[in-house]
């Protein structure tokens, strides 16, 4: 899948040399620096802060002094940023619509959001990618005719929804911190960019699920042979399974998140029982598919900050009876990387594989 052109776009849409890109995590602020060099990227700074507040919604003000304290801790290198719009607070489904212009695409959407998407979404912005077909399909499938004798051909397309609020507030939010809004794009889509170009093989050949474990909720996307075939939130993710071994082990949400991810063997079966339920929802998603298009989903590939931990991923891979691993979102850039950041970028690298395929799709 090419890149879902953003809900915004900059002014200019220049090619840049350099892009802030942030994924706004609902307990953790992850960032980097990607800098454009020749064909290739290079990943020169990264930095995880603690989010403004993960139990409430933040205003536009306490937004812009997030941004802005984002832009120092990278450096202020540029004032362009891109950013993530959270699993729930972005629509991502994929429909098919005339071939038409992007801009009446765009209306029609607006004009009929329920008939195409299954949900009523006033007062929201829409965005549309047309998926270019299979070069097998496109040459083996010649177009329909109506009675008129004109064609009827669709395009298969991605549609995106965002409250227009929350686009108004990143606006907002973005012009106080002295920053210029470049993109913003559904962090659905920022492991499917990062992989794209990671396992570039992967990607266009096989039937795998992206798998992306974020604070309060899990994407699951089954790409099929480069192609978006089925996309999932499950609203489960490492908060839940954090605070429920917690509960289980009576100690505080802090013991219980250094547990899981320093000594979970320690708390295995405690930790099996919170995983579960996560694995029954990633497991039938890719039921789902599989049941839709007869083809068997071969590989799971997690990420996000629950994948640094091996059992986890063990325990995911016991429960939904695929082999699940991890991946590396960093593989494919240049590291530039001051110290420190050089050492733990191999420990950090999966919670930022929606920053870092946000910023592709800015470039």
């Amino acid at each position: 899948m090419a890149l879902l052109p953003p809900f915004l776009n900059g002014i200019s849409r220049k090619k840049r040399a350099q892009i802030i890109s942030i994924d706004l995590g609902g307990r953790t602020t992850k960032a980097v620096l990607l800098e454009r060099r020749g064909e290739t990227f290079a990943l020169t700074r990264y930095a995880l802060l603690d989010a403004p507040s993960y139990d409430k919604k933040i205003s536009a003000e306490q937004l812009g002094d997030h941004l802005r304290a984002v832009a120092q801790a990278l450096g202020n290198p540029t004032k362009y940023i891109s950013v993530a719009v959270g699993l729930a607070d972005a629509v991502v489904r994929q429909v098919e619509l005339p071939q038409i212009p992007m801009d009446e695409m765009r209306h029609i959407l607006k004009m009929n959001h329920k008939n195409y998407l299954q949900q009523d979404l006033p007062n929201h912005v829409f965005d549309c990618y047309i998926i270019p077909p299979r070069a097998q399909t496109a040459a083996a499938k010649a177009p329909e005719t109506n009675r008129a004798g004109g064609a009827t051909a669709k395009f298969k397309v991605l549609v995106a929804a965002a409250k227009q609020q929350l686009v108004d507030d990143f606006l907002q939010a973005t012009s106080s911190a002295g920053l210029v809004a470049d993109s913003l794009t559904p962090s659905l889509l920022g492991p499917i960019n990062t992989f794209e170009q990671a396992l570039p093989e992967v990607y266009e050949k096989e039937t795998v699920a992206l798998v992306d474990i974020g604070f309060k909720h899990t994407s699951v996307c089954v790409l099929d042979r480069g192609e978006l075939s089925t996309n999932r939130v499950i609203n489960i993710g490492g908060d839940q399974i954090t605070s429920g071994l917690a509960e289980m082990k009576n100690i505080s949400y802090a013991e219980a998140e250094g547990i899981k991810m320093g000594m979970p063997t320690e708390v295995q079966e405690e930790l099996q029982m919170q995983v579960a339920p996560l694995s029954r929802e990633i497991r039938a998603s890719m039921d789902f598919f599989e049941h839709q298009q007869d083809r068997p989903v071969t590989q799971v590939y997690v990420s996000g900050g629950s994948a640094r931990s091996e059992m986890i991923v063990q325990m995911l891979h016991s429960e939904i009876m695929a082999e699940c691993k991890t991946w590396n979102p960093t593989g494919f850039l240049q590291l530039a990387l001051p110290g420190q950041q050089a050492v733990e970028i191999e420990h950090i690298g999966p919670q930022l594989t929606v920053a870092i395929g946000t910023a592709l799709a800015a470039f």
